[in-house]
């Protein structure tokens, strides 16, 4: 039997890259699927394509309304939520932090981390009403470490861990699991393709060659986490943070070779 029969997903960024992969991997679970997008065009494409278990919501993911009409039709389209993906992110231009402007740095935070801090708040109630569930916050593994010119992206990643973490423990005893995926460099339009106002894209300066898994991730990589995180194979896991990164934080791998 699949593994999320019966279930409801509501999966925020649904139309990118990594949104519409983990999309297809609920629906093809068995899942009722939850695109929750701003680019109505996209996701409503998405939701046609995977049929009567899918719906398109727009969701702007800073609104708190806009959550509460998400939630809502979920609810009433499929019954219940049981599992919350807060997927959608933004990268910023790179820029030392001297010369980043304010703007920039209320938008970056205000999508990736009060984004995920408002999809909890408005979610929750959802999760208990469906007796439990699981959610995951997509991070990075910039939010592991510095990485120059990215102060936006890394400070709201690193956020994210600490906002997963103070959830994980306040709703535990709901049954309700909270988790962390911290990907790496994917092959997604978000890393080969410039982001607004940048001239280049993360993947023109980054080669996976010297890593000890030497390939660029794949969407369906972090789909196939995220599928066991959110099932009740982890129901014994919460609060914890995953790293999917190809040995990209270990560092260098050396060579046989040069030995």
């Amino acid at each position: 039997m699949p593994r999320f029969d019966n279930q409801t997903v509501l999966v925020t960024g649904g139309t990118g890259g990594q949104g519409a992969s983990h999309a297809r991997a609920f629906h093809a679970e068995g899942a009722n699927v939850v695109i929750g997008d701003i680019d109505a065009e996209r996701g409503a494409a998405l939701a046609d394509e995977l049929g009567t278990r899918a719906r398109f919501v727009r969701l702007d993911v800073t609104d708190q309304g806009s959550w509460a009409s998400a939630v809502l039709a979920a609810e009433s389209a499929f019954g219940a939520v049981n599992v919350l993906v807060n997927n959608a992110g933004v990268q910023n231009p790179p820029a030392p932090i001297e010369h980043t402007d304010q703007a920039t740095w209320s938008r970056i935070l205000d999508i990736n981390l009060t984004g995920i801090f408002l999809g909890i708040k408005v979610a929750v109630p959802a999760l208990r009403r469906a007796a439990g569930g699981a959610i995951v916050n997509i991070a990075s593994t910039m939010g592991l470490g510095g990485t120059a010119h990215y102060a936006p992206y890394v400070a709201s990643k690193w956020a994210v861990r600490g906002l997963t973490q103070t959830a994980a423990l306040e709703l535990g005893r709901d049954h309700i699991r909270v988790n962390t995926i911290h990907p790496g460099v994917i092959a997604t339009p978000f890393i080969q393709e410039p982001a607004a106002g940048a001239t280049a894209a993360i993947a023109d300066f980054y080669s996976p060659e010297p890593f000890a898994i030497p390939r660029l991730g794949e969407p369906t990589d972090v789909s196939r986490l995220l599928l066991f995180l959110t099932s009740s194979e982890a129901s014994f896991i919460t609060g914890s943070e995953y790293v999917i990164d190809g040995g990209l934080l270990l560092g260098p791998a050396l060579q046989s070779e040069t030995v």
